[in-house]
């Protein structure tokens, strides 16, 4: 299984955790079973390029996006890729891959999803959904 983690760096496990998914300059990318983390370049178009976040996420086989929080059509997207969104990811890459882990991570729905920027997230917890 492949979990991406917004990135601000391209060094992998230790980086921290981007707030704001989509203009984020990379995502890491955890392959779940050998453990392995790659980093790649967000290149959607709210950086400059083309595409949306979503797009590139299913073009690298991401499974699980885990993030601080996200908007109500970036959910719709991810659900139209198949990609299930876990929200309240914070500190080091590391440390959002563990908050997983121990389902301490709420699965992202339109109903919890940030209307603004504000991103307040003291949602519940949706521990039936973790993994």
């Amino acid at each position: 299984m492949k979990l991406c983690i917004p990135s601000m760096g391209q060094n992998g496990i230790g980086d921290t955790v981007g707030q704001h998914f989509g203009k984020v300059p990379y995502y890491a990318v955890c392959d779940t079973e050998t453990r392995e983390v790659s980093v790649i370049a967000n290149t959607s178009e709210h950086n400059g390029g083309t595409g949306l976040p979503p797009e590139i996420m299913a073009k690298e086989g991401v499974d699980i996006m885990l993030c601080g929080g996200l908007g109500v059509k970036a959910v719709a997207m991810f659900e139209q890729y198949g990609i299930d969104v876990f929200v309240g990811a914070t500190g080091t890459i590391q440390d959002a891959i563990a908050a997983w882990e121990e389902c301490k991570l709420s699965k992202a729905t339109r109903d919890n999803s940030c209307s603004g920027h504000g991103h307040d997230h003291g949602h519940g917890h949706d521990h039936g959904n973790c993994q």
